[in-house]
């Protein structure tokens, strides 16, 4: 309740930094390289990878040093990995899951989803988040993933881009749509909620002071390769 009556009191100011930062922020490109491959031996894994900016990672200079670069990598130890990548930097989830359909048939045994932070900071509503997120999943079901790993929300709140009182109130929102995000997973068998809960340390992160470094996303790979290997 505290960080609505604060919103709506430095409303003005935070529309004001709202427009500060879209101009201030450095336009990051995605990571070079290819968003398919196969790598590894083993057991074959079908990998897909659903997101936006941090997915598609911005943040590194490529595919191997971003977020499906580190958790192929960490898996194909144990696994021989067949990945796919369907990411695009500003996507909210519904978007995501547009994208997805429009990249045909995917097939998967595991899926990976990191959606949200647009939703949350853009105006999409809790409810419309909460129908596409639960469509997203039902379209991951039905190609196959016997387990998708949700990435759970940044925090928001402690990315050194943003300027107080911006900062404290995007990141009450982000903390409110990943609490909606456990509640459908806690509803879906084939889903398990990953906490995304690293430290925010300006020197880990990407130059835009909004996206993952390599060091995070290396982080971020082998905790999903974790939560893969316990569901294998």
């Amino acid at each position: 309740m505290l960080h609505v009556l604060q919103a709506i009191v430095f409303l003005p100011l935070i529309l004001l930094q709202g427009l500060w930062v879209a101009v201030r922020v450095e336009r990051l490109p995605e990571a070079a390289g290819p968003k398919a491959g196969e790598k590894g031996q083993g057991q074959p894994l079908r990998l897909l990878m659903v997101g936006d900016s941090s997915a598609a990672g911005m943040g590194a200079e490529t595919q191997e040093q971003a977020l499906m670069g580190q958790l192929s990598g960490a898996l194909s130890t144990d696994f021989r990995v067949q990945w796919r990548l369907v990411a695009k930097g500003g996507v909210t989830t519904a978007k995501a899951h547009a994208l997805l359909l429009e990249s045909g048939d995917t097939p998967c045994d595991v899926a990976v989803v990191c959606l949200g932070v647009n939703d949350s900071k853009n105006g999409v509503s809790a409810r419309q988040w909460r129908e596409s997120y639960a469509a997203l999943l039902s379209e991951l079901r039905a190609r196959g993933a016997r387990q998708i790993v949700v990435c759970g929300l940044p925090p928001i709140g402690e990315f050194p881009l943003l300027p107080w009182p911006l900062r404290p109130t995007l990141g009450a929102r982000a903390q409110y749509f990943d609490q909606i995000l456990r509640e459908l997973v806690q509803a879906d068998p084939a889903a398990v909620h990953l906490p995304s809960d690293f430290t925010m340390d300006a020197s880990l992160m990407a130059r835009d002071g909004f996206h993952p470094g390599p060091q995070i996303y290396a982080a971020w790979g082998e905790g999903v390769a974790q939560v893969i290997r316990q569901g294998a």
